[in-house]
C-alpha cells in the first residue's frame, strides 16, 4: 500500500517526520529507528496488509469482512489493493512499496488523531534500496500542492458552514413533502404524478449529493457525527447503504480512472473505455457492438445505472459483509415509501411511481458524475504523484449558481478530488489557487461549458468504440 499519516503541519523529511517513530516490538534502545529492513521481510501471513508512509511501515492487520479495506477509528476508509499493498503473495519480480503521503491526508482530516492508532501498528523503516511502484516524480509539483494544502488550511477552507447543509437538508424533506402533498391534494392523475415523480427525483438526487459530503466528512467537526448522518440520508432518504457507497467510492478517489481500481471505469465487458479499447480489438474480443456504444448508453446507462446496477450491487453488498444497521436503514425507507402511496395508487401503481423515481435520478447521477470523468484519460496504472493523478482524470464545468446546485458543486471536480474532505461551499475560494498551481507547472485545468461536458460523454464513447473497432479488424 503506501505512507503516512500527514500532520496539521506539511514538513519536508528533512525538517523530520511527523509520524510516529518505532516503539514496542519495532524500536531498538538507543535510536529512534529501528535499522531498515526489506519490504520483503514484513509480515506476510494470511491476508496482512501493509501501510508505507514516508518510508514507516504500518502492518494493518487482517483486512476483516470487506477483503482489501482498513479503517482507522473514527475517520475514512481506503482499499488495500489500491495502492499495491504488500500481501502475502508478492507480486512478479518482488514485492514493492508505493507512497501514499498526500493521498492519506486528502482522506484524513485530523491527522492528529489518526496518528495515535497508527503508533501500535508501527513496525519500522524501509531500507534506502527498496524498490518502488512510484514513476518519475515532480518534487517542486509535490512541494507546491503541499504548500497549497497547508495554505488552504490556513485560510480555514476545511470548515463547514452548518447553515448551508442544514439549507441542503431542509430542502430535500420539503421537497419529499411537497410530493406527498401533491397526490394528496390533487389525486393520483397523470399531471400530479409527473410532479410528484419529478419532484421526487430531485430530491433522490439531492440526496447523493448531501449524502456525499457526509461521506467525506466535509459536513461536521466529529467523524462519528459524518457518518451517522451520512448512514440517515443514504438510508432512510434513499434506501441505500453508507458502507457500499463509500467502498467503492473511496477506490474510484484514491485512483480515478485506473482500471480494476477505480469501480467507476471499470464497466467492461458493457462498455469500453479509454486503453480497454485497443486491448479488446487485439484480442478479438467482441460481446457487444461496441462500435455502436455510444447508441445503446442512452438504453441501458443513464436509465438503469440506479433501478438495476445500484439496487442489485447494494443489496448483495450488505448481505454479503452482514451490514444489517444498513439493512434496517434501507427497510425503513421502502416502507415509508410504498406506505405513502399505496394509499393512493395501491401496490402496481406504487411500484410504478417507485421505478419512475429511480429512472429519472438515474439519468442525473450518470449525466453529473461522469461528464467530469468519462471524457479524460482512462488506463492502467501510471504511479504519478497525487496531483498529477487527480488532474489527469478530472475537469470542471462552468460554474452558476443552478449549475453548482444541480451538480452538488460537482463541477468543480478538481477541487474536489485534489481536496475530498474540503466542504463544497468553499471550491469556489481555493479554485484560484489551484489554477494557479496548474499554470505554474504546465498542468491541464479544464473548464467545459455544461453542455459540451455532456456532449463529450457521447463523444467519448463513440470514439473508444471506433478505436475498438480498428483495432479488431487491422491489428
Amino acid at each position: 500500500m503506501s505512507r503516512h499519516v500527514l500532520p496539521r503541519r506539511v514538513v519536508t523529511r528533512s525538517s523530520g517526520s511527523i509520524w510516529p517513530e518505532p516503539s514496542g516490538r519495532a524500536a531498538c534502545s538507543g535510536s529512534l529507528l529501528t535499522s531498515p529492513f526489506p519490504w520483503s521481510s514484513s509480515p506476510s501471513s494470511g491476508e496482512t496488509t501493509m501501510l508505507c508512509l514516508d518510508r514507516r511501515t504500518f502492518e494493518m492487520g487482517h483486512t476483516g469482512r470487506v477483503p482489501g479495506i482498513f479503517k482507522i477509528p473514527g475517520d475514512e476508509s481506503l482499499s488495500g489493493r489500491t495502492f499495491g499493498s504488500r500481501r502475502a503473495c508478492p507480486v512478479p519480480g518482488g514485492p514493492v512499496y508505493q507512497d501514499c503521503q498526500d493521498a492519506f491526508h486528502a482522506f484524513h482530516q485530523d491527522l492528529n488523531f489518526v496518528r495515535k492508532f497508527l503508533q501500535p501498528l508501527l513496525i519500522g523503516e524501509l531500507a534506502p534500496e527498496e524498490p518502488s511502484q512510484d514513476g518519475p516524480q515532480n518534487a517542486q509539483l509535490v512541494e507546491d500542492f503541499r504548500a497549497l494544502r497547508q495554505a488552504a488550511e490556513d485560510m480555514k477552507l476545511f470548515e463547514a458552514k452548518p447553515a448551508f447543509f442544514a439549507l441542503l437538508l431542509g430542502h430535500i424533506l420539503a421537497m419529499e413533502v411537497l410530493a406527498w402533498l401533491t397526490i394528496y391534494l390533487l389525486g393520483p392523475g397523470w399531471v400530479p404524478s409527473t410532479l410528484a415523480a419529478l419532484v421526487l427525483a430531485t430530491s433522490q438526487a439531492q440526496c447523493w449529493c448531501l449524502q456525499h459530503d457526509l461521506g467525506h466528512t466535509s459536513v461536521f467537526r466529529k467523524s462519528q457525527w459524518n457518518h451517522l448522518a451520512q448512514q440517515f440520508v443514504m438510508g432512510q432518504l434513499k434506501g441505500f447503504s453508507a458502507h457500499w457507497w463509500n467502498f467503492r467510492h473511496f477506490q474510484h478517489h484514491a485512483k480515478p480512472n485506473i482500471f480494476h481500481k477505480d469501480p467507476d471505469v471499470t464497466v467492461a465487458p458493457v462498455f469500453l473505455l479509454g486503453e480497454s479499447s485497443v486491448e479488446y480489438g487485439r484480442k478479438k474480443r467482441r460481446y457487444l457492438p461496441y462500435n455502436h456504444q455510444h447508441l445503446y448508453f442512452f438504453l441501458i446507462g443513464p436509465p438503469l445505472l440506479t433501478l438495476v446496477n445500484f439496487e442489485v450491487e447494494n443489496l448483495a453488498y450488505m448481505l454479503v459483509c452482514m451490514r444489517w444497521m444498513d439493512l434496517l436503514w434501507a427497510a425503513s425507507f421502502y416502507s415509508r415509501f410504498f406506505l405513502c402511496y399505496i394509499p393512493f395508487y395501491g401496490v402496481p401503481g406504487a411500484l410504478l411511481l417507485f421505478v419512475a423515481v429511480r429512472v429519472l435520478e438515474s439519468h442525473w447521477f450518470v449525466w453529473i458524475t461522469q461528464m467530469n470523468h468519462i471524457p479524460k484519460e482512462i488506463g492502467h496504472e501510471k504511479h504519478r504523484d497525487w496531483a498529477s493523478s487527480q488532474l489527469a482524470a478530472t475537469c470542471n464545468v462552468e460554474p452558476s449558481l443552478f449549475i453548482d446546485w444541480f451538480s452538488g458543486h460537482l463541477n468543480f471536480q478538481i477541487e474536489h478530488h485534489l481536496f475530498p474532505t474540503m466542504p463544497r461551499h468553499n471550491y469556489r475560494r481555493v479554485a484560484p489557487l489551484v489554477k494557479a498551481l496548474c499554470a505554474k507547472h504546465g498542468l491541464n485545468y479544464e473548464v467545459k461549458p455544461f453542455l459540451t461536458a455532456l456532449v463529450d460523454i457521447v463523444g467519448s464513447l463513440k470514439k473508444s468504440g471506433d478505436i475498438w473497432l480498428e483495432a479488431y479488424l487491422h491489428q
